[in-house]
């Protein structure tokens, strides 16, 4: 009786272990991809799922996405300049079997060849086009590493430049040249300002040709103008000829005056 009870709890308990060693839960975004004695058997979908044990074994596959920063890299750009450059790629397994039995490491190797793709397509780029085009360098990235994990059974979802470290000496030189192109339009714009009240100007000297008492006004307004600062002496020349034809008028009206006066 001693030895029934025995071997009955004897059983009870490897029935207990195996089927702890046997079930198994996969979660709502993983995957299980299941190895019979080592060969691919099935996958296995969420929920509580069951293997045999020691015979079977199972591999959880995430398919949620991953973030993959991808470390600052010396790189010489297309014209010669050493910027350090770095970036974050984003990814996500859309096969888990492939990414089971095509390759050992996902992540490190998703990080290996951003990294030399980050290299390699910078350094084909000056480094203006660099700074101003990083969406075309993100494109380009993202497509050639999809080529290359299409076998692995991944997808790069995103891959976007973070940070791009220039030399000292380039961020003097680069400086020194938005300051000159912004004195270069400061000049086109002055100039043009020029060209504009020059237009101007010779439209107002041909309506004052035709009207000659708005040249009169004019120059009252600018006397009124002048005499707003009481601490200033202005000359003010006036026009000659008009000055000298008004005296010699006044002279011939006082002639004739004093000739009708005598007589």
């Amino acid at each position: 009786m001693t030895a029934l009870v025995v071997t009955l709890i004897i059983v009870g308990v490897v029935a207990i272990v195996l089927f702890f060693m046997s079930a198994k839960i996969v979660k709502q975004y993983e995957r299980g991809v299941v190895l019979r004695f080592g060969r691919l058997h099935n996958v296995r979908d969420p929920g509580i799922r069951f293997i045999i044990p020691i015979v079977d074994q199972m591999i959880r596959v995430s398919l949620r996405i991953v973030t993959v920063p991808i470390q600052s890299q010396g790189i010489i750009t297309r014209d010669n300049v050493s910027v350090g450059v770095s970036a974050v790629a984003y990814y996500r397994i859309v096969d888990p079997v492939k990414s089971v039995l095509a390759i050992e490491n996902v992540k490190s190797a998703i990080d290996q060849i951003a990294q030399t793709t980050l290299r390699k397509v910078v350094g084909q780029h000056h480094l203006d086009e660099t700074l101003a085009e990083t969406a075309t360098l993100n494109a380009n990235i993202r497509e050639i590493l999809d080529v290359v994990t299409v076998d692995w059974g991944v997808e790069v979802t995103l891959v976007e430049l973070k940070d791009i470290l220039l030399p000292d000496s380039m961020k003097r030189a680069m400086a020194r040249q938005a300051e000159a192109e912004r004195e270069k339009r400061a000049k086109i714009i002055a100039a043009e300002g020029e060209a504009l009240a020059a237009s101007q100007l010779g439209v107002a000297s041909d309506t004052m040709m035709g009207h000659p008492l708005a040249l009169q006004l004019r120059t009252l307004q600018t006397l009124v103008e002048v005499g707003v600062d009481k601490n200033t002496l202005v000359l003010f020349p006036a026009p000659l000829m008009s000055t000298i034809g008004e005296l010699t008028g006044f002279i011939d009206r006082e002639s004739a005056t004093a000739q009708v006066r005598r007589h």
